[in-house]
């Protein structure tokens, strides 16, 4: 058994972050992640006029319900889309004018379900360039709230930004959810939210988030289940076996369940109370999966899929064609360049059987994507990446950490 040290969910030290700075009082993060997007995410609620001390292993954030701190403020938020959608949202709770631009890369992700949402709660925005991207400029009167028809078919993310703005409001919302993909995040930002002291009633697609505001607390970011799911895929593909604790029945994140993918397809997988291990059997099964519930995990599968003894599709995963970039297609075109037979539709793609040949990966600055092909670089020697660097976003350490793993393997 190979434990392996997984750093901190960037899913949850975003929503901690949020939580944080709305919250009344000084709350502490234990273990956050520092990568790039986080960085940025902390960065911005700085300029918001936030109060933010950083030490490795531990941030405090000093809370302020009615807002930000200043009347005016320029936000970078880098390639980061948790910034990108949650800072607009907590800036219009408060008074002042903040504009929020981000990376080219950003800039082409949509923002519009945000916005619109916020438009017709009363919000003041505006697009400077194209409608429904960045860069927005908010000028902020605080928010009413009342009720609200908000369509998640794109990402969740608009959803939990105005569900963590919501006790921030004077009503409170109520929120009628259409089109849900990745509902486990929603599932983790109700936890949090309930940890900072806010319970959300759910009626069907109805949710119903109380005003009031939030209470400061200490807080532990558990690891990252998306990044765990590199060390799971290369213990299945190689034989060898990987144990992430801290990752176990009672986690937060919904992409953990990528292990139960690998178990379909043949390995061992044993989860118990604080800590999951997968351990590969020598073998890997074709397998038909709908992963719209943990599409940040399908390139990790597709990168791995041609090992397996039959076809392996990937179902109902249109949104990860507006993520960093079209991962669909990214996927498909790495693995067509290795030789490997690809079919794509517009939310499915099928991998068939082969062997990968050694070739530069094109990463599209899509950190997912370097990571994923270098899982699959464990049995094709010589593969090499366009934009390895890319990993910051998330990992920075990660082609060091993976490399040091692949050591205590000894593949």
């Amino acid at each position: 058994m190979s434990v392996v040290a997984v750093p901190g969910s960037k899913s949850v030290t975003a929503r901690a972050l949020f939580l944080a700075a709305a919250a009344e009082g000084t709350t502490t993060l234990r273990r956050p992640l520092l990568s790039d997007d986080t960085d940025g995410f902390a960065e911005g609620l700085t300029k918001l006029g936030y109060a933010v001390e950083r030490e490795p292993d531990r941030w405090r954030i000093e809370g302020r319900p009615a807002g930000p701190a200043v009347g005016q403020a320029d936000v970078y938020c880098r390639d980061a889309a948790t910034a990108a959608r949650f800072l607009p949202a907590l800036a219009a709770a408060g008074h002042g004018t903040y504009r929020f631009d981000a990376s080219a890369q950003m800039r082409r992700r949509p923002v519009a379900p945000l916005t619109d949402a916020l438009r017709r709660l009363g919000v003041d925005l505006r697009h400077e360039e194209a409608e429904g991207h960045l860069p927005l400029t908010v000028t902020a009167r605080g928010i009413k709230g009342g009720d609200l028809e908000l369509d998640a078919s794109l990402s969740s993310q608009f959803l939990t930004a105005m569900l963590l703005v919501a006790p921030l409001t004077a009503e409170g919302l109520r929120i009628r959810v259409t089109g849900l993909v990745s509902a486990p995040y929603v599932e983790i930002t109700l936890a949090m939210m309930r940890s900072f002291g806010v319970e959300v009633l759910r009626e069907g697609d109805t949710l119903t988030v109380p005003p009031g505001g939030y209470r400061a607390t200490d807080y532990d970011i558990e690891p990252d289940a998306s990044t765990a799911s590199y060390f799971f895929a290369a213990a299945a593909l190689t034989g060898a076996s990987a144990t992430v604790p801290g990752l176990g029945a009672g986690a937060l994140q919904g992409d953990l369940r990528f292990v139960d993918i690998l178990r379909r397809m043949g390995a061992e997988v044993e989860t118990g109370a604080d800590a999951t291990t997968v351990t590969g059997t020598g073998r890997l099964s074709g397998v038909t999966v709908n992963m719209r519930d943990i599409s940040d995990t399908m390139p990790t599968l597709a990168a791995i899929a041609p090992f397996a003894d039959g076809p392996v599709r990937i179902e109902d995963v249109y949104n990860t064609r507006v993520k960093e970039c079209d991962r669909l297609d990214a996927c498909a075109e790495n693995l067509r360049r290795q030789g490997i037979r690809v079919e794509t539709g517009r939310d499915w793609i099928e991998i068939h059987p082969g062997t990968p040949i050694a070739t530069e990966i094109t990463c599209h600055g899509d950190h997912r994507i370097a990571m994923s092909f270098a899982v699959a670089g464990l049995r094709t020697p010589g593969v090499t990446f366009d934009d390895p660097g890319c990993v910051k976003k998330t990992f920075p350490e990660f082609h060091e950490a993976f490399a040091a793993q692949r050591r205590a393997w000894g593949v």
